[in-house]
């Protein structure tokens, strides 16, 4: 084997590489005999590879730590882009009449993005399982079913005062492992004022483990984030979010009130923090009977949110991601939007990873509409300068309002409260409802059976999905060499970065610049020839070939292909060398940065995949735009039609997607390869699959 590195002429380029002296490529390998000889160590022996440098196309490799990398700068200017058409859609709400038509627009639009809700509201059989009795209230635990077999787990403080009829007040559980025990301090406070309160635990959190190890005494994954990740990925494949179970349990949480003697039916209202705000915020959209809300530490500006989740909040929270949250024009000012003309407060914390500057921003564009139809008073903004927490201030702030607008008695100050055991006021005996009762159903086979529900007999197209509305128009765009200066919107631009070769070989590299920021580092790996030669996709779950990969790649050289191998956005040289770390679960900071980067639960991947449905583009479906930008750039710079794709291990479902999806491209068989189907994944309830193949309604595509 001989090996030659040609000379950069300009930072890295060949002139033999600017396609118009294709002819010289006939030379090359002679160039190289002649010059091996005076390389001292060029020469490498038949059976070694090529070293790893001749598979690198970046000059230096991107600096470990957090950084703004091109990929991230593209989902957040997207995303802007889209805040921006609904703000113009905004601008012409003249009357109250076409706000009342934006407003129900926009509920359609969430309904549609978790999947509608249960048509039918079955009993709850709802039961007091204990009764603990406090200072002025007593403690009710309660266990009732949201749906039949989905046993929720709650506290029902209730005063001691039974001669009049109280308001009531949800608090749903933020993302707390012991889920409402850890809002005793908010719930006495609001029962201390006259309130009939209900906390409950999320699927997933606190009594209701979803993936209970009764051996080990504890959840297969975290009681934060983990189960959430879990559930919520299967609930996408079937169309669904898994905010629609969290929703149905908080809307059925309305129901159980309302059978209560103590409770004025007219003044029901809801406040949470973080994951509780979130719930909050949802519930309180789709429930008019709601009448006052107050979300905590929840409402900010997406395209904030995606610029900075990796850094300052990298759990994964499908609940909190609804497939085109951002690109329908929804956003968290739709979600307060929904509430109109109900009072609403917007309780924020100054040094949140919530960023605080889109908290201000939503809550003035919706004031704005609140004000102009003489609603002023009904929306508020509370800021304490602190971090992610509902503080002594802000729930101050929040119980005053709440007074207010429930015709209640002034009052000032947090009392003190005496906070339970988390064992003491279990609602279970076990402490988990899966270990308390036989009938329950585990929520992976409630989503199973959504989908089973929802299933017809015609698949849907993965190819029509992907020339949908939403395509970039790839086939469209202009391809240029890369000229320094930076690259259109819809424009390809290519640079030669230097040619090595071995054992005949030649291994090119470029780099390829498109959608105005984000970048491709390719490889075209050929033999020298004049006849048009076909080109086979060749990449692995990483990205494009490396040095390892060479007998198999060298083996379709010799079949008698050109290779193009690419990395896709977010993967191998484009990667963010950073490993996100989770507060809530540290351990996963602790993987190794490749198993760490494609972490499902918290890792860097994962949060681009979230990006990419907030946008309205999943990233799978951005791989197969990658995949049809590679084949641009050969069929038109570098003459060779793209008629193939293969790939190793879990990659070959991608590329048997590339083949399904690029007209011209067969997928070219592997002994022993498999295609990963969604509907298989949710037909068998798995947990765990690589995120980056996640598209929703994914169950239904044949």
């Amino acid at each position: 084997m001989i090996c030659f590195t040609l000379p950069p002429s300009r930072r890295g380029r060949s002139d033999e590489y600017t396609g118009k002296l294709r002819r010289e490529r006939l030379i090359r390998p002679c160039i190289a005999v002649v010059l091996a000889g005076a390389l001292a160590g060029c020469a490498l022996a038949a059976d070694d590879p090529p070293p790893p440098e001749f598979f690198r196309v970046r000059e230096k490799p991107l600096s470990p730590g957090p950084r703004t990398t091109p990929f991230l700068e593209y989902q957040a200017e997207q995303a802007w882009r889209e805040d921006d058409e609904r703000q113009r859609a905004w601008d012409v709400i003249h009357d109250q009449r076409e706000l009342l038509k934006t407003q129900e627009e926009l509920r359609q639009k969430l309904l549609q993005m978790i999947g509608g809700l249960p048509a039918v509201k079955t009993d709850l059989h709802a039961l007091v399982t204990g009764r603990i009795q406090m200072d002025g209230f007593s403690i009710e635990k309660l266990i009732f079913q949201s749906l039949p077999g989905v046993y929720v787990t709650a506290l029902v403080y209730v005063p001691d005062d039974h001669s009049t009829k109280h308001p009531a007040v949800l608090v749903p559980a933020g993302h707390a492992a012991d889920g409402k025990f850890h809002y005793q301090a908010l719930s006495q406070r609001l029962v201390g004022r006259g309130y009939v309160v209900i906390s409950w635990d999320p699927v997933g959190q606190g009594e209701r483990s979803q993936f209970w190890d009764a051996t080990a005494g504890k959840s297969r994954y975290n009681l934060v984030c983990g189960e959430h990740a879990v559930m919520g990925n299967l609930a996408y494949l079937a169309g669904a979010n898994l905010a629609r179970w969290e929703i149905w349990d908080g809307i059925r949480a309305v129901d159980y009130l309302l059978t209560r003697p103590e409770v004025d039916g007219e003044r029901i209202s809801i406040t949470g923090t973080s994951g509780g705000g979130f719930q909050a915020t949802l519930i309180a959209a789709l429930d008019e009977r709601i009448k006052v809300a107050v979300p905590s530490c929840y409402i900010s500006a997406l395209p904030m949110r995606i610029s900075n989740r990796i850094f300052a909040d990298p759990d994964s929270d499908p609940e909190q991601d609804l497939f085109g949250m951002i690109s329908n024009g929804v956003d968290h000012p739709g979600l307060l939007l929904m509430m109109y003309p109900r009072p609403v407060m917007v309780a924020a914390a100054a040094l949140d990873f919530f960023p605080i500057e889109g908290t201000r921003k939503s809550v003035r564009e919706v004031r704005r509409l609140y004000e102009r139809f003489d609603h002023t008073d009904r929306i508020a903004m509370v800021e304490g300068y602190h971090t992610h927490q509902f503080s002594s201030e802000n729930q101050e702030a929040a119980l005053d309002f709440l007074d207010h607008f429930n015709q209640m008695p002034i009052r000032h100050g947090l009392p003190p409260v005496k906070e339970l055991s988390d064992r003491g006021s279990q609602c279970t005996r076990t402490g988990q409802v899966v270990l308390d009762y036989s009938d329950a159903r585990p929520l992976m086979a409630v989503i199973q059976e959504y989908y089973h529900e929802h299933k017809t007999g015609k698949g849907r197209s993965l190819a029509k999905e992907y020339y949908s509305d939403t395509y970039s128009g790839v086939k469209e765009w202009r391809l240029s060499e890369y000229t320094g200066v930076p690259t259109g919107q819809k424009q390809i631009t290519w640079e030669a970065l230097g040619s090595s070769i071995s054992d005949g070989v030649s291994i090119d590299r470029y780099m390829l610049r498109h959608s105005r920021m984000l970048e491709m580092p390719l490889l075209y790996i050929h033999k020298p020839a004049t006849e048009r030669r076909k080109v086979l996709l060749w990449f692995r779950d990483s990205g494009k070939a490396a040095a390892e990969d060479w007998p198999e790649v060298k083996r379709y050289v010799d079949e008698g292909y050109d290779i193009v191998s690419f990395d896709f956005r977010g993967l191998g040289e484009t990667r963010m060398p950073y490993t996100a770390v989770s507060p809530d679960d540290p351990t996963l900071g602790r993987l190794d940065f490749d198993h760490a980067y494609v972490n499902p639960i918290s890792g860097v991947l994962a949060n681009h995949v979230y990006n990419s449905l907030l946008i309205g583009r999943p990233y799978f479906l951005e791989m197969i735009e990658d995949a049809e930008i590679a084949s641009r750039f050969a069929r038109e710079q570098l003459g060779a039609k793209t008629v193939a794709a293969t790939a190793p291990g879990d990659a070959y479902t991608l590329a048997s997607a590339i083949a399904e999806t690029l007209p011209g491209v067969e997928l070219l068989p592997r002994p022993g390869a498999s295609v990963l189907k969604w509907s298989e994944i949710v037909e068998q309830k798995r947990e765990n699959w690589p995120i980056q193949y996640l598209v929703p309604s994914g169950a239904y595509f044949h």
